[in-house]
């Protein structure tokens, strides 16, 4: 019985290997972060290595992505980070939205929240295991881009509507 679950298993795992998936590929950077915020050369090289993959619309896929089951799990990671925060696509946000996303990058980053844990195990990202300092240096930059906004923009236009409640 054993060695019967045991093949089935095998040639699941061969099967999988065949069944395409979209890879976040395109490049599309027509809303770009940068298009409209000042993103200095050390907060790029930040982003680039700690953050980009997950939140851009261009990943990095380590070969261990071509070996399924792991290349699927990898490109859900990256579809949900690039669902909760995507910096190609981020001035195409209204800017209460933008004005929060900046406000998460702050908190995720201080809390150590961000970059998640699975992206820094084994040493296989070392550039995202952000240091302290380079901790600091982002969350400044967010909290710039905050201040940026506010002295820019009018404070109603940065706030977040409520969200209704249900009676």
């Amino acid at each position: 019985m054993i060695k019967k679950i045991s093949i089935v298993i095998l040639i699941l795992l061969v099967a999988i290997q065949f069944v395409p998936y979209e890879k976040n590929l395109s490049n599309d950077q027509e809303f770009n972060l940068a298009k409209s915020y000042n993103v200095p050369d050390n907060v790029q090289t930040i982003l680039k290595g700690a953050c980009n993959d997950c939140h851009t619309n261009q990943s990095t896929y380590p070969w261990y992505a071509s070996i399924e089951p792991v290349g699927y799990w990898i490109n859900h990671h990256i579809e949900d980070g690039k669902k909760h925060l995507n910096f190609s696509s981020f001035t195409n946000l209204p800017l209460r939205i933008q004005n929060h996303k900046f406000e998460e990058i702050v908190e995720m980053v201080e809390e150590k929240e961000m970059p998640l844990e699975s992206y820094t195990y084994f040493g296989l990202h070392p550039e995202a295991n952000l240091t302290d300092e380079e901790r600091k240096t982002l969350v400044n930059w967010a909290k710039d881009q905050m201040a940026m906004l506010a002295a820019t923009h009018p404070a109603d236009s940065l706030k977040m509507k409520p969200k209704p409640t249900n009676p």
